[in-house]
């Protein structure tokens, strides 16, 4: 495929000690690159999605969005550090090297892991679990890409979130 190239990861996961949860997609996508910030295609639903199951007004800029998901005890990353794809296409994904959670997992007090679609599920499924030891559940796609979901069905799908924010 024309314009498969190799994609190393470009800004780090967001995270603190107080993080219990962690959400992770595959690779950003190329309007994610270029706004450097995950979640940055106008039409993905993750940051929608994100403040009606918190609750919340919808974050506009970075530091908005990282004050919600540190606020809320999220930690947010993808799953791999590189790859090669072409666009944005998670289907395309060759060659994928998973990101370290070493350092995230050691620094944290994650109880639950999600990811934001099928892809990152299976990758993280393959790759990492055995690794962790720690079960995903896969979430619908927040993806544009995605429109047999709509966004109330998406929130409706993203609420099992919540069950661990108040975990130990």
């Amino acid at each position: 495929m024309p314009g498969k190239e190799k994609l190393v990861h470009p800004f780090p996961p967001i995270y603190d000690e107080n993080s219990r949860i962690l959400i992770l997609g595959t690779m950003p996508s190329v309007a994610s690159r270029q706004n450097r910030f995950y979640y940055g295609h106008p039409q993905n639903r993750f940051w929608k999605v994100l403040s009606n199951v918190l609750g919340t007004r919808l974050p506009e800029t970075v530091q908005e969005k990282k004050d919600l998901l540190l606020g809320h005890g999220i930690a947010l990353w993808d799953v791999l550090v590189s790859c090669r794809i072409h666009q944005s296409q998670d289907s395309s994904i060759k060659d994928p090297e998973v990101n370290d959670f070493s350092p995230l997992l050691d620094n944290t007090r994650i109880c639950a892991v999600y990811t934001n679609g099928r892809k990152a599920g299976s990758l993280y499924q393959k790759l990492v679990y055995p690794r962790t030891g720690i079960a995903c559940t896969v979430l619908p796609s927040t993806s544009p890409a995605n429109a047999q979901y709509s966004l109330e069905k998406l929130v409706e799908e993203w609420m099992v979130v919540r069950k661990y924010l108040t975990c130990l």
